[in-house]
């Protein structure tokens, strides 16, 4: 890896190119969201489920974190708010295992439960900092892109101590959700730097790689759980001490 560059303006060259800024995804790139979310759901469902073996917990945890999805999709939709998605998502996990989450102040309780105790596990990955420590000694600038809106990625960032990423762009800054173009370009546009010489990583290959990729800039895909894809020939890493080594 080369550094060129003055005045905290630099300019990378890796084995990506010459990398003159980076975006990152924030959600289980940046912060370990499915610690966070598999740990307070446990913590708020014990009472339900009690005598649940530890196999258990981690088919409970899958089923919320990765089996769902598709109720978030309808929240990026605007058809569900973001807690109703929530609750849909803990009701599916917890019918797999025969209990029924009901309406009223049963259901109430577990949401207003996961909502205060998820954001105290948020924590972020410990290849975090020291490649966001480079990019500011290369003065790389660096910020980040998500589907899910400002405010509450901005509070979740702060919270895992990640107050640096300053750039931060959501779902309602541009009004539309990645693998739309414009939401990755607008996070260039905050870097001030050109989408062929943008790296972006994220966890999520079809949204993260593929994705931002489309739009004109370097998509990785951060495979740090090593799934094969062999269809997949584009960049990618198995975790950020990879990226600019």
């Amino acid at each position: 890896m080369t550094v060129t560059g003055t005045a905290g303006r630099g300019a990378l060259t890796t084995r990506f190119g010459t990398v003159q800024g980076v975006l990152f995804d924030i959600d289980d790139t940046l912060v370990d969201l499915e610690y966070a979310m598999t740990t307070a759901l446990r913590e708020v469902s014990e009472h339900l489920l009690p005598g649940l073996d530890q196999t258990g917990w981690e088919r409970f945890g899958r089923i919320f974190t990765h089996e769902t999805t598709h109720y978030y999709d309808r929240y990026l939709a605007g058809e569900l708010t973001f807690n109703d998605q929530r609750l849909l998502r803990g009701r599916a996990a917890l019918g797999h295992f025969g209990v029924h989450l009901a309406d009223g102040e049963e259901a109430h309780k577990w949401l207003t439960d996961y909502i205060r105790l998820q954001p105290s596990y948020v924590r972020a990955f410990d290849d975090v900092l020291p490649l966001l420590d480079l990019l500011d000694d290369a003065g790389i600038p660096y910020g980040a892109v998500s589907n899910n809106v400002h405010d509450y990625q901005r509070a979740k960032l702060d919270s895992a101590g990640l107050e640096r990423v300053s750039r931060l762009v959501g779902t309602d800054t541009v009004g539309v959700a990645k693998p739309e173009p414009a939401i990755y370009l607008e996070g260039v546009r905050l870097l001030g730097t050109r989408p062929g010489g943008t790296l972006y990583v994220g966890d999520n290959r079809l949204l993260d790689a593929e994705g931002s990729t489309a739009a004109g800039l370097v998509g990785v895909w951060l495979n740090r759980v090593g799934e094969t894809v062999p269809e997949y020939d584009g960049h990618e890493v198995r975790s950020l001490a990879q990226l600019l080594a």
